[in-house]
């Protein structure tokens, strides 16, 4: 092994030791506040941690309420039946708008489409020509539907005035 290897743990710990002290030279870490060193004995620490825990376990085991009242018990802030904030109330919703004759027209292709795919003995027309006759309704409704679809701002609608929802 060679000199400079720091897989050995005496090397890690002199390398870190190194590594630390040029940070230090470089002024590094020099705001930072160590705290001074206990001088209690270390017995006497624990068991000041044990009589803190057991302080801080008896507050909330002796707290002014009820533990059944706290997860049984009703709502402890009713709201007020006065107080308009407590109540919200949507707006109205807009109205639909009113069906266009296209509309009517692609729901007719749409019902005849589905008609004969699912139950062409209604209308008469033997198996083998209303499959193909029930499909091409379904994408003649489709295409007509797609061709519905309006391209760019509403009608009156200001094109230089930015995005519209």
């Amino acid at each position: 092994m060679s000199e400079h290897d720091t897989s050995e743990p005496d090397n890690v710990d002199e390398a870190f030791a190194a590594i630390v002290a040029g940070l230090r030279a470089e002024g590094v870490g020099k705001d930072i506040v160590e705290e001074p060193a206990s001088k209690e004995p270390k017995a006497k620490a624990a068991e000041g941690k044990e009589k803190e825990a057991e302080t801080q376990d008896a507050g909330w085991r002796t707290g002014g309420t009820d533990w059944d009242a706290t997860v049984l018990g009703g709502d402890p802030s009713p709201p007020d039946p006065d107080d308009p904030e407590e109540h919200y109330i949507p707006p109205e919703p807009p109205p639909l708008p009113k069906p266009r004759k296209g509309a009517f027209v692609v729901l007719l292709f749409f019902v005849v489409g589905i008609l004969l795919l699912v139950a062409p003995s209604i209308t008469g027309v033997s198996a083998t020509l209303a499959t193909p006759l029930g499909i091409l309704s379904l994408a003649i409704g489709l295409a007509l539907l797609l061709l519905r679809v309006r391209q760019g701002p509403p009608d009156g609608a200001d094109p230089t005035n930015g995005a519209q929802v």
